[in-house]
């Protein structure tokens, strides 16, 4: 049954263009490496590493360099014990107009005594400014130092330049190293980022965030499947570029640096903008939909994978519109006042940049990465 399951999962007619199989990839000619989709699972292992790496990490480097810059460890208010209060909490953080009417008789408490309960409770589990700033931290370096490795990687690949050479004897195409290790730690990572969720604080965006890393490593797994690294190391190269000045904004607003931060988000919304709708669709998706079609010709997964390509660039445009907000307002008006893709992006209950008129700080990740990321 296992095995019929997995047949059905890795069929060859779906994955595969015409008159190619797995056993084709099994046994490259001396010299020559294929993709095997079990090197993949080296993923996990790796991805609790990166998990611990990234503790040692927040601890020994993030925090310290918090502290240099005066962002003290919040101590939330605490919610006075309530055990009937609680046990709604843990089904449901803001509580209906019947529910909070239920509430009221039962505990004989006015509906304001209760409202405000369920605020303080909610608050209480908000990730503080150190801990954001941690963690920002933490995916600034991974971005940073990623997108250096696959800038070094790429720029002397001959596929980046001429992208027709993507598509060249596919899918009889050697692995490099560097193209596996690549891949391997943008899915480590990705990995990581989806455990961790269950163990880290749950943030209002947790269900959206956990479906933008499925679609992640699903995009991941299977285009390093059918051997599409070299359009794939593009597709994360370009994404990875933008996330770097995102998570360097958010560091100068937990920071307090309102300039700095206004800045940096500019220069994050004129790079989004550059690598998001430039580059990609017209250097990337052109190559992975109109000349793939042409050197290769279309089978099932082809379709599956243009297809998610291209919903992510619908979302491209409309990011950039929410970006694009915010930014013209950071120039015109000296200070980014609230990012409003918080709802629809990576993230969003971590509310980056602060209004400083109403004291609060509202924020704008991933991807498909995206980040982004949506990715």
């Amino acid at each position: 049954m296992t095995s019929s399951i997995s047949d059905w999962i890795w069929s060859e007619r779906f994955w595969l263009p015409e008159n190619v199989t797995w056993a084709d990839l099994e046994q490259p000619p001396p010299g020559v490496e294929y993709p095997r989709i079990r090197h993949l699972l080296y993923a996990l292992p790796l991805a609790g590493i990166v998990f611990l790496l990234r503790l040692l990490f927040e601890r020994l480097v993030a925090r310290p360099c918090a502290l240099m810059l005066h962002i003290q460890a919040d101590v939330p208010r605490q919610a006075q014990p309530n055990a009937v209060l609680e046990k709604v909490f843990q089904s449901k953080m803001s509580p209906d107009t019947r529910q909070l009417e239920g509430l009221c008789k039962q505990l004989d408490w006015d509906e304001r005594k209760v409202q405000r309960w369920f605020r303080v409770r909610r608050n209480q589990d908000r990730p503080g400014v150190q801990k954001k700033f941690c963690e920002s931290m933490w995916r600034l370096t991974f971005y940073l130092g990623i997108f250096i490795y696959g800038v070094r990687h790429l720029w002397g690949s001959p596929w980046t330049w001429d992208t027709k050479q993507c598509w060249h004897n596919y899918p009889f195409q050697h692995q490099s190293s560097e193209q596996f290790i690549h891949y391997a730690a943008e899915l480590s990572f990705y990995w990581s980022l989806m455990f961790s969720q269950f163990i880290d604080v749950r943030r209002k965006d947790f269900v959206i965030m956990l479906v933008h890393h499925l679609a992640t490593i699903f995009l991941i797994t299977a285009s390093y499947a059918n051997n599409m690294l070299r359009a794939g190391s593009l597709v994360m190269c370009v994404h990875d570029a933008s996330d770097v000045f995102l998570e360097a904004a958010k560091m100068a607003n937990y920071a307090k640096y309102q300039r700095l931060c206004d800045g940096l988000f500019v220069v994050f919304s004129v790079s989004f903008f550059i690598t998001r709708l430039v580059i990609y669709p017209f250097w990337v998706v052109h190559t992975v939909l109109v000349e793939s079609w042409e050197l290769v010709g279309p089978y099932r997964s082809w379709w599956l994978l243009n297809g998610m390509l291209l919903v992510l660039q619908a979302l491209h445009v409309i990011w950039f519109y929410l970006i694009a907000r915010i930014a013209i307002k950071a120039v015109f008006k000296g200070k980014v006042a609230k990012d409003e893709r918080s709802d629809i992006e990576s993230s969003s209950d971590e509310e980056i940049y602060s209004s400083r008129a109403s004291g609060q700080s509202p924020k704008p990740p991933g991807s498909p990465n995206g980040g982004a990321h949506g990715r």
